[in-house]
């Protein structure tokens, strides 16, 4: 980045009035020196990033904290790359100070220390976000950008006080906020962060413990709320930093897409975002179950709690003792030893990796009833050889794999009656079906409970694998010590002053420098198994109390921020929020609620409106604050391409949606989705036809009431004569 040249001010001739050197003369000297700075700190973080990555990795802590070093250096320099003087987002001036506070996406200052921008997140910025006219907050006036390729193109100011008219503030009829919500729509969720407004940035800067939950209705800004309060708990929080991060839960794949690209602008990117399929791995090709009633079996906590005696069903010591034979002695294991054995295990330790520390005591106490010396890598050998003492440890304790546990359960009855006693018999032969492993969608929070209390199968095999392997590269690195040595012993350097060559090779510490942990086999770790320091759920109003489950199990802090509205849960949500997550496991539990609309012009809220009502007279239903004449038009099915083509040639700009349609062919700007991919985003056109054959019951309804919302510009109902 080049010094500042040019003014920062593109603005159109319409506009022309707010150049005024007046005006913007104060904010063109500071974005002078932004200017600056920039490129020194691009300069400087590169140089740095750089010497970081030609430095050596070290191990353990050092390599780790080095790669943390690196990421960290990375992003902030991609941040600064991207958006250059575009990551101021406005100032604001304060009665007790002439000086403006310049807030941005981070924080920076000059050489000499002098604050040129506030991070968004930090105290200071507050008022920024949260001043209103009822609440000034100390301030007497806010002015907000908007940027355009690099420059500003609009901006707009208010006034607090008397004072705030100054000769210094450009007055509109209409707020930055306002402006922005009549913004074409792209594949991609627009950038609002210098458009937050108190409401929403009240829930943002709230506290992490316990649950947080953000109930509001279309348009209330829920996903932003969401998305920025990430970013915010990662800046304001260290606990939650050092204490595992935050996972973003997305309700399906189209969201995720829509939405990627908010989280890096607002310079977080260690955020982990998924949808509960992404949770364990048969979730990828996971069907929906086809029988509501199966569904809602599944649904049930209880269900998950099944996990735990069908693995409690294979851990069961030998009734009965038995002679293991060795080629030093022979010893005999009676009940009383596996039982010993058998409790090895610190509680928790999962069924598969306690059956190492079983087998590990088990040798234990063969070793102690050898008579004098025995070799303790052949007498290992020896005992892994024998095949009785392998079979009935096998029975007694048996490598399990997740899907295999599982299935049983659908395809055993007289397993699931064990492991779920409180199933009637129609309700157990329901469960069953011919491939256990089907999966369907419903499947994968008892999935995931077996996953975490059986742990990988194959975790004593790599372990072993891994020791080996180093067992072969110390033999390596000793012959070389060796040979190193002995070279400087023929050079004449000195070996005997105990400081010298030979403590240094021969010391532990240098065996464990030498080894190339790289090399030796390993997995990768699984980065959604958690724990996180917090859990932020959007569109949570959808989650089974099985699929609670699988997040809780991931935040044992509980944590958590909790979106969603009610009135678009697609199979019913008549109960509170306090009593939806006191059930499945929530003990601190607060609300808050996004009652303003900013989204849907008003007269596609008054159509959608009497939809929702119908199913639930208390839905939160948002006052819209758009108004938009000829917002909502009917017309017929047959119409559809017509429209489409016609809303194409006359707006360069934006995105429609075809919902209602399967054999409609989306492009780059008219997506084709079913109500239920709908959820959570927007568009300016949207298209539905046939919503009368969305479904019936609370499901149709729900399906109607989502798809309608998601217009910021012009809804099309089209019917079939």
């Amino acid at each position: 980045m080049t010094p500042l040249t040019t003014s920062a001010f593109d603005l159109p001739d319409n506009l022309s009035h707010k150049a005024d050197p007046a005006l913007i003369a104060r904010d063109e000297r500071q974005f002078a020196a932004i200017a600056e700075n920039l490129e020194r700190s691009i300069a400087d973080l590169s140089a740095r990033l750089d010497a970081e990555r030609r430095a050596q990795g070290g191990l353990g802590r050092q390599a780790l904290e080095r790669d943390m070093e690196i990421h960290r250096l990375a992003a902030r320099l991609r941040l600064l790359r991207r958006f250059g003087l575009d990551l101021c987002l406005g100032h604001f001036v304060r009665e007790d100070d002439p000086e403006p506070v310049y807030v941005g996406r981070l924080g920076l200052k000059d050489a000499e220390g002098r604050r040129l921008l506030v991070d968004w997140r930090s105290p200071a910025a507050e008022p920024f976000f949260g001043a209103t006219h009822a609440n000034p907050m100390g301030l007497v006036s806010r002015r907000r950008y908007r940027w355009t390729r690099g420059r500003i193109s609009d901006y707009w100011d208010e006034v607090f006080t008397p004072d705030g008219f100054e000769g210094h503030a450009a007055l509109d009829d209409q707020s930055a906020f306002i402006a922005g919500l009549g913004g074409h729509r792209s594949r991609r969720m627009r950038d609002v962060l210098g458009t937050i407004q108190a409401d929403q940035d009240a829930i943002i800067r709230a506290g992490s413990r316990g649950a947080l939950v953000v109930d509001g209705g279309p348009g209330t800004g829920k996903t932003v709320v969401a998305l920025h309060r990430s970013a915010y708990l990662l800046y304001s929080d260290p606990r939650i930093g050092r204490q595992g991060g935050v996972l973003f839960v997305g309700p399906h794949e189209p969201y995720l897409a829509y939405v990627a690209d908010v989280l890096p602008s607002l310079g977080e990117e260690g955020v982990q975002t998924c949808t509960l399929r992404h949770l364990v791995p048969e979730g990828a090709s996971a069907g929906v179950e086809a029988d509501p009633e199966v569904a809602r079996l599944k649904a049930s906590a209880d269900m998950v709690k099944a996990i735990e005696p069908a693995v409690r069903f294979y851990e069961n010591p030998p009734a009965e003792g038995m002679t293991v034979t060795t080629p030093w002695s022979d010893v005999r294991l009676s009940p009383r030893d596996w039982a010993e054995a058998f409790a090895a295990p610190e509680p928790g330790t999962p069924h598969n990796e306690a059956r190492e520390q079983i087998w590990d005591a088990l040798l234990a106490i063969i070793v102690d009833r050898q008579e004098g010396e025995v070799p303790l890598d052949l007498l290992r050998r020896a005992v892994r050889e024998d095949g009785e003492l392998l079979a009935v440890f096998n029975r007694a304790w048996p490598l399990i794999e997740p899907a295999d546990l599982v299935g049983d359960l659908w395809s055993v009855p007289a397993y699931l009656r064990l492991c779920a006693p409180w199933l009637g018999r129609d309700e157990i032969r329901k469960l069953q079906r011919a491939d256990p492993q089907a999966w369907t969608v419903s499947d994968l929070p008892l999935l995931d409970a077996a996953r975490r209390r059986l742990g990988d199968p194959k975790a004593s095999l790599r372990r072993r694998r891994r020791e080996a392997a180093a067992a072969v590269q110390r033999e390596h690195m000793t012959r070389v010590v060796d040979d190193l040595i002995e070279a400087a012993a023929v050079s004449g350097a000195d070996t005997d002053d105990g400081e010298g060559l030979v403590v240094m090779l021969r010391g532990a510490d240098a065996q464990v420098s030498l080894l190339d942990e790289d090399a030796l086999p390993g997995t990768e770790p699984d980065r959604l198994a958690g724990p996180f320091a917090h859990i932020v759920v959007d569109e949570a109003q959808e989650l089974t109390d099985a699929e609670w489950q699988m997040l809780l199990a991931r935040c044992p802090s509980r944590s958590f921020t909790i979106v969603g509205d009610r009135a678009q849960a697609r199979h019913g949500f008549t109960e509170s929020w306090r009593e939806r997550l006191a059930r499945v496991g929530f003990d601190r539990i607060e609300l808050a609620s996004l009652t303003v609309n900013y989204r849907t012009p008003e007269p596609v809220m008054a159509a959608a409106e009497p939809v929702i009502r119908a199913v639930l007279p208390d839905a939160n239903v948002p006052a819209s604050i758009r108004g938009g004449d000829g917002a909502v038009v009917h017309g017929s099915a047959s119409e559809l391409r017509s429209i489409v083509d016609a809303w194409l040639a006359g707006h360069a700009e934006g995105t429609a949606c075809v919902i209602g349609d399967p054999s409609f062919e989306g492009t780059s700007r008219v997506r084709s989705l079913t109500p239920e991919l709908a959820k959570g985003l927007e568009f300016d056109l949207v298209v539905l036809v046939d919503p009368e054959r969305f479904g019936e019951g609370v499901t149709g309804a729900v399906d109607r009431y989502v798809a309608m919302t998601r217009a910021t510009g012009r809804l099309v109902i089209l019917t079939s004569p």
